[in-house]
């Protein structure tokens, strides 16, 4: 769940939003007369005029929730959310009215709040976004709401633009870096879909400092784009690419014998460095059946002796 919040001057123009939409069904009124819509403004208007000098007395919140929780979403459970919303955002004691709209694939609702609350004082906007991200996630969490991950439920058709070519450049970016294994491969990818790269760097110190990709007249710094895309995020998947490729790509050769050439000559240092046993495996020395049980069975009775001097 999510909510978006407006102030506002009037109350006339978004009480006819909510309520002369298509299919809106008002869930819920507190302090306001529900004769009709103009009662409902002049409701509104009246408690506003106890603090005259506000020049936006108007909140105007829409609470969104996932499509993934449709089959849940009743009109009885998102009201419930809402007070609850309502109240810990310190709207409790104030003129508001719900309404629910169909016009989205994703179920929301749409609060009108007085900000002059029934004993004629403002209520404190401070802090409000950081208070609203805080107290969705809280409640998100408490009902068990689908919380979606990264970019994943954005309807790219309805963005507009910048927003539109930061999306655009998102995905290339997505698909092309798990492929490529460094910047040139990279950039050489991005231009294919029209898209420019540019390394920023430090002017003093010529060390880069940060990217920018470029599509449609607009540039974007790689962290803007999405966090996984700051220059060095970026830079170590493409090394971590480029070291998987390489493994994937070494030549494994074998002997006539079955053992493996390139496993022995890479650990080299260490199977010398342990003398005599490793010499039983090394295909270099020969394998001598009778030598290994001779060895096996002196290692048994040196155990043995040492166990004997113990007791």
């Amino acid at each position: 769940m999510i909510a978006k919040i407006v102030q506002g001057r009037g109350f006339k123009g978004v009480v006819n939003y909510l309520l002369d939409k298509k299919d809106a069904r008002l869930l819920f009124a507190e302090g306001v007369r529900l004769k009709d819509k103009a009662s409902v403004i002049q409701s509104f208007i009246a408690q506003s005029k106890l603090k005259p000098k506000i020049s936006k007395p108007v909140a105007h919140i829409s609470l969104d929730f996932s499509v993934q929780d449709k089959g849940r979403l009743t009109d009885k459970f998102m009201v419930d959310v809402a007070h609850e919303y309502l109240d810990k955002m310190g709207y409790a004691n104030t003129q508001y009215i719900i309404a629910r709209h169909h016009d989205t694939d994703h179920p929301h609702i749409h609060l009108v709040i007085n900000r002059i609350d029934n004993e004629g004082n403002r209520i404190s906007d401070k802090n409000e976004k950081l208070r609203n991200t805080k107290i969705c996630m809280e409640l998100t969490k408490k009902y068990g709401l689908y919380i979606a991950s990264g970019k994943e439920n954005v309807k790219e058709h309805r963005l507009k633009e910048p927003d539109k070519t930061k999306y655009e450049i998102y995905r290339v970016l997505q698909t092309a870096i798990p492929k490529c294994r460094n910047w040139k491969e990279l950039d050489a990818k991005l231009r294919k879909s029209g898209i420019t790269t540019e390394l920023r760097r430090n002017g003093s110190t010529d060390k880069i400092q940060g990217v920018r990709f470029g599509k449609n007249g607009y540039e974007f710094n790689g962290s803007k784009i999405d966090r996984a895309f700051s220059y060095s995020k970026i830079s170590y998947q493409l090394q971590q690419n480029d070291r998987k490729m390489l493994i994937q790509r070494e030549p494994t050769h074998w002997n006539s014998q079955g053992n493996n050439e390139v496993f022995f000559s890479a650990v080299g240092t260490t199977v010398s460095s342990l003398g005599g046993l490793f010499d039983i495996l090394n295909p270099s020395s020969g394998y001598d059946e009778d030598r290994a049980e001779y060895l096996r069975q002196e290692a048994m009775k040196k155990k043995r002796r040492k166990k004997g001097r113990r007791l």
